[in-house]
């Protein structure tokens, strides 16, 4: 069974922030609410690809991030140097890290959530927990600050601001395993992180990606990238 993507995306009008480009490739800050790239859907025509090939002709992207995450993304300007990039993402020597606010007080100051994902074609485009027939995904959290946010009715929403590095790289997975923790993302629609009252106010997913650790392919320079999150 085929599974119909039926999402379009509203219009975003937030501008891509260029933090570093040279011959080999782009760094940059990608806006909440753009996908990484263009949907089959005519309608989701713009993107980070998108709007990044009109400018840098022939450039690929080496990873995504999810429509509703932000943060920092690295960009390839030729075959050559996604290969190289790609390789490092496939071998893990890339370190990715991500500011996140959760919904409720997380107990523990840090941990690992070890959880296998599997696509879960009945509920798409949610992905689901499966020890049995999942792939297996590591995430590390720990906590920053745990504070309540005052809503406009005077009620305090709890919540956890926590960094997030994930240790492989599957699909949704900060997102599904912070549900996993029980403590959804604030704003994550698909995982649990507007139920909580208050939650629903949310204006976007609080997730942004916030460092990116990897080796410049052509100069074997150490990029410690970092883009502090906007929430």
């Amino acid at each position: 069974m085929s599974t119909i993507d039926t999402f379009i995306a509203p219009p975003c009008h937030d501008n891509i922030e260029t933090l570093y480009q040279d011959e080999h490739l782009v760094l940059i800050n990608k806006p909440s609410g753009l996908l990484s790239l263009s949907g089959k859907n005519p309608q989701n025509l713009d993107s980070v690809h998108y709007r990044l090939v009109q400018i840098f002709p022939g450039c690929t992207l080496v990873h995504r991030l999810d429509f509703g995450t932000s943060g920092l993304m690295v960009v390839a300007r030729n075959k050559a140097i996604n290969a190289a990039l790609c390789q490092q993402f496939s071998q893990r020597t890339v370190t990715k890290v991500y500011s996140a606010l959760l919904c409720g007080h997380v107990h523990d100051d840090e941990g690992v959530i070890a959880a296998a994902i599997v696509k879960d074609p009945a509920c798409f485009p949610r992905m689901s927990i499966c020890a049995t027939g999942g792939k297996p995904a590591r995430s590390r959290f720990r906590v920053i600050e745990r504070f309540y946010q005052t809503q406009e009715d005077g009620n305090l929403l709890p919540l956890s601001r926590v960094e997030l590095i994930p240790e492989t790289g599957r699909t949704h997975q900060l997102r599904i395993h912070c549900q996993h923790l029980g403590h959804p993302i604030l704003g994550c629609d698909l995982y649990g992180g507007r139920l909580m009252p208050g939650a629903e106010r949310a204006s976007r997913l609080m997730l942004h990606a916030s460092a990116l650790h990897f080796v410049h392919p052509i100069s074997n320079t150490l990029f410690n990238a970092r883009h502090d999150s906007p929430f």
